[in-house]
C-alpha cells in the first residue's frame, strides 16, 4: 500500500470484514462462528499494532481463552454486554467499559456474548515478533513466526 492508496479517514462500520474467519485450525476454527473482524488498522497500513472492529453475534466468542507472551491487548466495548472470562472469573462488561491484557502475565482471557444482542468492540494489539500464545482450556498453542501463526498441540505435534 502506498501513501496515495491510504485514506485519511474512513467510516469504521463500512470497512469490510476479513474474508477468512480465523487462523485457528479445526476443531477450533468452527468455534469462531458468529465472530466478524474488520481490520481497521490495515486500512491505514499500520504495521506496529493492529486495530479491529469486532462483532460478536449472540452465542459467539472473541477467541479461545488465551494469553500472549509478548503482545499487549486492549478492548473497548461499543455496544452490547459481553462477559469477560479471565483466570480470576467472569466480569460483565457494558458499553464504555474497557479491559487490558498485559503480555507475559499468563492470564487467559476471552469475551463471550451470552445475550440476544450483537456485541461490538474495538480490539487493539501490538504485533510483537516472536510472540507465543497459550490456551489454558484447549489442546493448542501458537507461535508467531515471520508474520504468521503456527499452531501445534500442547505436546508440540503440529496441526
Amino acid at each position: 500500500m502506498n501513501d496515495q492508496d491510504t485514506p485519511v479517514a474512513v467510516v469504521a462500520t463500512e470497512v469490510a470484514p476479513r474474508s477468512k474467519l480465523t487462523n485457528y485450525p479445526e476443531p477450533f476454527a468452527s468455534r469462531m462462528k458468529g465472530r466478524e473482524k474488520s481490520p481497521l488498522g490495515d486500512v491505514f497500513g499500520l504495521s506496529n499494532f493492529g486495530v479491529n472492529l469486532t462483532r460478536l453475534l449472540p452465542g459467539a466468542g472473541s477467541a479461545l481463552r488465551h494469553a500472549h507472551a509478548k503482545q499487549d491487548e486492549f478492548i473497548y466495548i461499543l455496544n452490547g454486554r459481553p462477559v469477560l472470562l479471565t483466570d480470576t472469573g467472569e466480569t460483565q462488561l457494558s458499553p464504555g467499559m474497557c479491559a487490558g491484557f498485559k503480555a507475559g502475565t499468563g492470564n487467559g482471557h476471552q469475551l463471550l456474548n451470552r445475550t440476544n444482542e450483537e456485541v461490538i468492540y474495538l480490539e487493539i494489539g501490538d504485533r510483537s515478533a516472536g510472540d507465543s500464545v497459550v490456551y489454558p482450556d484447549d489442546d493448542i498453542q501458537a507461535v508467531f513466526v515471520e508474520g504468521k501463526w503456527q499452531f501445534a498441540h500442547k505436546d508440540g505435534t503440529p496441526y
